[in-house]
């Protein structure tokens, strides 16, 4: 969705009788759905470059937040209160978020064009909530979101909800083939995450390999390496010995742009050390989608056993938007604005939105497993019959 029509920032309390069965997701769309091996998932089963992580239980959430008097230098938010108990199964988890090679091989086997290669219409933002009778002409042109260098300085305004927005701009002709605007490519940048891409064409991805989105707690319990109480996914420093473990914004966001780690945008996948389970850029480097609804409230009634997110999405800061959680901050996460690489931190991206640091990574379950196979099975002939062609055609 083209974010510059979605500076409206509500201000919104929750009623009282929030209904639990609104929250409460009884069961998902097969293709972001979570049921697990449990105790008698082998470990043995390997899977081409997906880690296994084993069931359990872990403090999901952040255990402290603070009143509006104390300091807050985490920039913990109110949608990550209360820590909670979550039990899950065993899953497989791409050790890497999808990357730009993998993303091509998927465009060239099925002719797939994501949201920002194409011409939006107005139901295509009725679809995030906005009334679409309030997007001029002008705006339904293939474009997505980017960092706006030329932001207005001198006039910026910080400490508001939604300041952030003031620095982003949507560039036609921007998408995952052009990360930075039309005239960028990405020739040099095969191994680095996929971006520009909704919540719809990361599913899409995911139903074409066989996997499925992680839930947001699956995330978090795989990037604490198996629901660690740790602040990073390395540990409880943000740069132990000096060392950076993740891609992020280095300076003061958004006026100093430090790059100490060597980084301007994304990073190849990789880049720096997994975590103990073997997990790649599970904090920093971009934004990844998960499965669930993003809803303000929803660690208040989440349950115990497998939690799939609620049934509908709610952000008090934007009400009436539709979003689904993204999770792991980026490589413009700060210290000033944004910790997104904090384990306990959740991001609202609305489901029609793309930007330049969001991407994603799949999983596998028990039930997916078998899709997996076949589908797997479908990219390998496919693979066969282009290299059998090209070497005729050569």
């Amino acid at each position: 969705m083209k974010k510059i029509y979605l500076l409206v920032v509500g201000s919104c309390v929750l009623a009282a009788l929030l209904i639990a069965a609104v929250l409460l997701s009884t069961s998902l769309d097969p293709s972001v759905a979570t049921t697990g091996f449990g105790s008698e998932a082998p470990e043995s089963i390997s899977l081409e470059e997906m880690v296994w992580v084993p069931e359990g239980s872990f403090i999901m959430g952040t255990d402290y937040f603070p009143t509006p008097n104390d300091p807050n230098p985490d920039r913990i938010k109110p949608d990550e209160y209360p820590a909670h108990t979550v039990e899950l199964d065993g899953f497989w988890m791409d050790e890497t978020p999808v990357t730009n090679r993998e993303y091509l091989e998927f465009t060239e086997m099925t002719g797939y064009v994501t949201f920002a290669e194409s011409t939006p219409t107005r139901d295509d933002f009725a679809k995030g909530g906005i009334d679409p009778t309030l997007i001029p002409d002008e705006a339904l042109k293939p474009g997505s979101i980017v960092f706006n260098c030329e932001f207005d300085r001198k006039n910026l305004v910080t400490g508001v909800t939604g300041w952030e927005y003031q620095v982003w701009a949507v560039v036609d002709g921007a998408n995952w083939r052009h990360p930075d605007g039309p005239d960028s490519n990405i020739d040099d940048r095969l191994e680095h995450p996929v971006v520009h891409v909704t919540w719809d064409d990361a599913v899409a991805y995911c139903k074409w390999a066989g996997k499925r989105l992680p839930t947001e707690a699956e995330f978090e319990y795989a990037a604490r390496s198996g629901g660690k109480p740790v602040k990073y996914f390395w540990g409880n420093e943000l740069n132990p010995d000096g060392k950076y473990l993740a891609n992020y914004w280095q300076g003061e966001f958004p006026m100093d742009r430090l790059v100490k780690d060597g980084f301007q945008t994304s990073s190849p996948v990789k880049a720096y050390p997994p975590n103990e389970l073997g997990l790649y850029d599970m904090a920093g480097n971009v934004w990844e989608w998960c499965a669930d609804y993003f809803h303000s409230t929803y660690y208040q009634v989440s349950p115990k056993r497998n939690p799939k997110g609620p049934l509908e999405s709610f952000d008090a800061r934007e009400p009436g938007l539709i979003k689904r959680v993204q999770r792991g901050g980026s490589f413009m996460c700060n210290t000033n604005s944004c910790t997104g690489y904090r384990s306990g931190a959740r991001m609202a991206g609305e489901v029609m939105s793309s930007s330049f640091h969001n991407g994603f990574r799949c999983v596998v379950d028990s039930e997916t497993l078998d899709s997996y196979k076949a589908a797997q099975n479908k990219i390998a002939d496919w693979k066969k019959s282009k290299t059998a062609t090209a070497s005729i055609t050569h």
